[in-house]
């Protein structure tokens, strides 16, 4: 170890943060009633520099995807990522500020995890569902000191894998498909974690807290968390059936499209939504002829509005991307391959290979003894993601869970929601029937899209709004929009307001965001509000 100089006492302010060059890496030093603290200075998620994020208390809120780090301590405290800070010791010797540093800086740490000891706690815990929330929820169980056995189950033969690169930077071909994985084999080894992958489970009985699998198997469990995510919708037409027709979902998906694409120019985008416009961006980065067939009049307008969904299909159609809005394909037409999707005016589009995105529908069919949502057969939970039977939790896109800002529950398909969610359950399961559980209540939603340069960021949850307030300017992609209802901010969407999305979801998780009537009367510094908190 040796000890560096890096900084004078009165280079920061309290709750100020500075990334500082140690030689040929960096570190983060942050400022604290006083006190110096210092850690590694990227996210270990996408390895944003955290000095460009906000600093509120002793909690940093990286500006690109808003995973929480204790600036003190170095754990993660949400999510995405998986892994925390590294943390590095300091002391103040006169007007100098010391850090004690090994020879390689590391960038990041994983936290010590508990090991199985069967003889100390025999129970076995089930996690169904190897994506975003159950990944977290097995390093949670043993993060925080569960002995007993762990069952990571998932009907896919892949180790866990970053689904949100796979409409981006995956289907761009800039990225490789082994670096899609989150955790290796070994690591799942190290920690007593098993692994149960391509083995599907076929049925969940409730009653008998079993778990049957498609070669007839049986597990039986102490308690379960079901985390088996959606499944993607495809059309209900004539021809859907002919090749070179894809939903995107998994990377075996990409490859397929990826194979297709090389010998082929025009491609049929249907939906308007997030998978597909990411797809639409990132098939004519590859130099391909796009069409986005949709019902809606602008891309994301049911998410979005019209206003930014105008703005987003400008973006698209300079980039050459053509829209058919207001209309639904009714028949795909072709000899063994497609070859013309017929949309229902008649009209007849040529392609080579058509992508639907049309969503996804909760994963839930192996269930019996749960009664499920009627309208999508996703799983009602209460505020500790629980289920009706109590030794049986939920996360991730199959939960129906209460939110309140809306005064009602609802369905969230967002990445780091559903690693939120995983954590959460994960302690919930550890204290049952206790005064320790955890509630959805602390959860605030946000979610990312990039097309093309222009990256998206939206913090809150709104499936209706009375109006959107515009916080700066569209046309050149900087701004806030703000989705009002009753006079609350119910969600907000940014684009090149990184750090003031980063203050917004920290004040919204406090509950001291302003009313709807101030933001619109008042230009309002949000790094300065949330450092006042």
């Amino acid at each position: 170890m040796k000890e560096i100089a890096v900084a004078k006492v009165n280079d920061l302010q309290n709750g100020q943060m500075q990334q500082i060059a140690v030689e040929d890496s960096q570190i983060l030093l942050s400022k604290i009633n006083d006190r110096f603290y210092a850690t590694s200075a990227f996210c270990t998620h996408y390895g944003a520099p955290l000095e460009t994020g906000i600093l509120c208390g002793e909690k940093i809120v990286c500006p690109w995807h808003n995973a929480c780090f204790n600036a003190i301590a170095g754990q993660q405290q949400e999510p995405p990522g998986l892994d925390s800070l590294a943390t590095f010791a300091t002391r103040v010797e006169g007007e100098q500020v010391l850090v004690k540093l090994p020879p390689e800086i590391p960038q990041q740490r994983t936290l010590e995890m508990a090991k199985c000891i069967p003889n100390t706690d025999d129970r076995t815990f089930i996690v169904l569902g190897a994506g975003a929330a159950g990944i977290s929820a097995v390093e949670v169980l043993r993060q925080k000191g569960f002995q007993g056995q762990i069952v990571l189950i998932s009907a896919e033969e892949k180790l866990p894998y970053d689904r949100t690169k796979l409409s981006k930077n995956y289907l761009q071909g800039k990225a490789k498909e082994n670096s899609l994985s989150l955790r290796s084999c070994e690591f799942y080894a190290q920690h007593d974690i098993e692994l149960r992958f391509g083995n599907a489970v076929t049925k969940v009985d409730a009653l008998k807290k079993s778990l049957t699998f498609e070669d007839e198997s049986v597990l039986e469990y102490d308690s379960l968390l079901l985390a088996t995510g959606g499944k993607a919708r495809n059309l209900d037409v004539p021809g859907v059936d002919l090749e070179n027709i894809f939903t995107l979902r998994q990377p075996e998906d990409v490859n397929s499209i990826l194979d297709v694409i090389k010998d082929i120019q025009k491609v049929l985008v249907i939906g308007s939504s997030f998978i597909g416009m990411e797809t639409a961006a990132s098939l004519t980065q590859q130099g391909l002829e796009v069409t986005v067939v949709s019902p809606s009049n602008v891309p994301f307008e049911k998410v979005l509005g019209d206003k930014l969904g105008k703005m987003f299909q400008k973006l698209h159609e300079k980039h050459g991307v053509t829209f058919k809005f207001g209309s639904k394909v009714v028949e795909f037409t072709g000899e063994n391959k497609v070859k013309h999707a017929v949309l229902d005016n008649g009209a007849k589009i040529a392609t080579d290979l058509v992508i639907v995105g049309i969503g996804v529908e909760p994963n839930t069919s192996y269930l019996e003894g749960i009664k499920l949502v009627e309208q999508d057969h996703s799983i009602p939970v209460n505020e500790y993601l629980q289920t009706e039977i109590k030794d049986i939790y939920a996360a991730g896109d199959i939960a129906h869970f209460p939110y309140a800002p809306m005064g009602e529950s609802t369905r969230i398909e967002h990445w780091r929601l559903a690693a939120q969610q995983g954590r959460i359950a994960a302690e919930n399961m550890l204290h049952q029937d206790t005064d320790n559980r955890l509630t959805v209540s602390q959860i605030v939603p946000f979610f990312w899209s990039g097309q093309y340069d222009l990256k998206l960021r939206y913090v809150g949850h709104a499936e209706k709004w009375d109006e959107i307030h515009i916080d700066g300017d569209l046309d050149r992609a900087e701004f806030l929009a703000f989705y009002l209802q009753n006079n609350k901010i119910m969600a907000i969407a940014g684009v090149n307001r990184d750090r003031d999305i980063a203050a917004i979801s920290e004040l919204m998780r406090l509950q001291k965001m302003p009313d709807a009537a101030t933001v619109k009367d008042q230009a309002i510094n949000w790094v300065r509000q949330i450092s006042n908190q």
